[in-house]
């Protein structure tokens, strides 16, 4: 038929699927081929222009009838088949435009729609570095974002913290790779020239950060412990002991549900672990206190609960600030973690038990993956630690040998 207004005015509305899903119809006019209608079972009227591409039919809407008129579609629809007749691809075309005016905002969303398995931690750390560093460049377009921009950048925030103005360009460069790949024209050719964020290593601009390895040191842990327990909060309290005992990473320990504790084998499993390999740790005497204690006063699925948004406990820096304050031992609580290998391996406990005790995986350690690991294998060793830990607090008497003091 063809398409004028009065058809539009009264064209019939298909009705939606039995379940509530819309549905949509189709109407091709008969003077200009490719030029169409389309109607939803919501009421909605757009006109479309279709065409065979390179093998392929694309369909183009050039907008809603109220906005256009038919004449004015279909002068629209006329301009887009004689793009096609001259050999040009006008829908591949549109993309190219708006790829080449794609903004640092919009390529950094569209980078984490592709990574769906971060870590929440790995999240909020590029959300902060975007936030923090690259706040004034979000509208910026990718193209723009120079060589010189981004040595200035670096330069001036390595003033304040080398460590994060090294993170926050890593970020962007990932984002300036995922940009490379991904907006292309038409002959695979990248619209960007050349990731900016190179430069970095170019004029090894990059700064030098040395890897944190302090810890608690051994006649530090009865001041620690006696300030932990001076915290208001028991939960924060807990927390804290619980990764000084086991060496689980922060996430794992604040995540902790109630269904990966198993009283009965007596041992608490994580699954979400940062090598996605599933970790398992027996209990000890004082980690068995501690979760019976938790438990009989459940409020949650969370071991350590929180009234935030996300349900369980956040990295505590004001607890953590305040321990610091009384006990006079600056710490963060990965340094609880170093605390923990350390001791374990100041007490001769086997290498592959400490590996498993800290879930480490060596890909280039082929006779580890023929190692069936059992549980029970660490309970020994994670109670020689657990006693370790509880002498040097003043709660236990000392097992361990003469020479242990660091």
């Amino acid at each position: 038929m063809r398409i004028t207004k009065s058809f539009v005015d009264k064209v019939e509305i298909p009705p939606a699927k039995s379940d509530g899903k819309a549905t949509q119809a189709f109407y091709r006019d008969s003077a200009i081929s490719g030029f169409g209608l389309r109607v939803t079972s919501g009421g909605s009227k757009a006109f479309i222009v279709e065409k065979r591409i390179d093998g392929k039919v694309k369909r183009k809407t050039l907008g809603l009838y109220g906005n256009l008129t038919v004449e004015q579609a279909r002068k629209e629809a006329m301009k887009f088949l004689g793009k096609v007749a001259s050999g040009v691809d006008p829908i591949r075309e549109v993309k190219e435009k708006q790829a080449q005016r794609i903004t640092l905002k919009d390529a950094f969303e569209d980078y984490l729609a592709t990574r769906k398995n971060l870590k929440p931690n790995t999240l909020n750390d590029y959300h902060r570095s975007m936030r923090e560093m690259f706040k004034d460049w979000q509208s910026k377009a990718l193209k723009d974002i120079s060589r010189d921009m981004v040595l200035s950048r670096h330069g001036k925030y390595g003033q304040r913290s080398p460590a994060r103005a090294d993170n926050g360009m890593r970020v962007l460069r990932a984002v300036f790779n995922h940009a490379l790949q991904r907006y292309q024209d038409s002959s695979g050719k990248p619209f960007l020239a050349a990731n900016p964020v190179d430069v970095l290593s170019h004029q090894r601009a990059w700064y030098k950060v040395e890897k944190r390895q302090s810890l608690i040191k051994d006649h530090q842990l009865k001041a620690w412990y006696d300030a932990t327990m001076q915290l208001n909060t028991e939960t924060t309290r807990d927390y804290l002991h619980l990764v000084l005992l086991t060496g689980l990473r922060r996430t794992e320990a604040a995540t902790l549900t109630w269904d990966q504790v198993d009283f009965k084998e007596k041992t608490l499993t994580i699954s979400d672990t940062k090598n996605s390999r599933i970790h398992r740790l027996p209990f000890t005497d004082a980690i068995e206190a501690l979760l019976e204690r938790r438990h009989k006063a459940k409020e949650s699925p969370f071991v350590f609960p929180s009234d935030a948004e996300r349900g369980h406990l956040s990295e505590p820096r004001t607890a953590i600030k305040r321990v610091s304050a009384l006990s006079g031992v600056d710490f963060t609580l990965h340094d609880l973690r170093r605390t923990f290998i350390t001791a374990a391996e100041r007490l001769d406990i086997p290498a592959y038990a400490l590996k498993r005790l800290m879930n480490h995986k060596d890909p280039n350690d082929v006779t580890e993956g023929y190692i069936i690991f059992d549980v029970e294998r660490l309970r020994v060793p994670m109670q020689k630690i657990t006693d370790f830990f509880l002498a040097h607090a003043g709660l236990k008497e000392s097992q361990a040998p003469e020479n242990m003091e660091q």
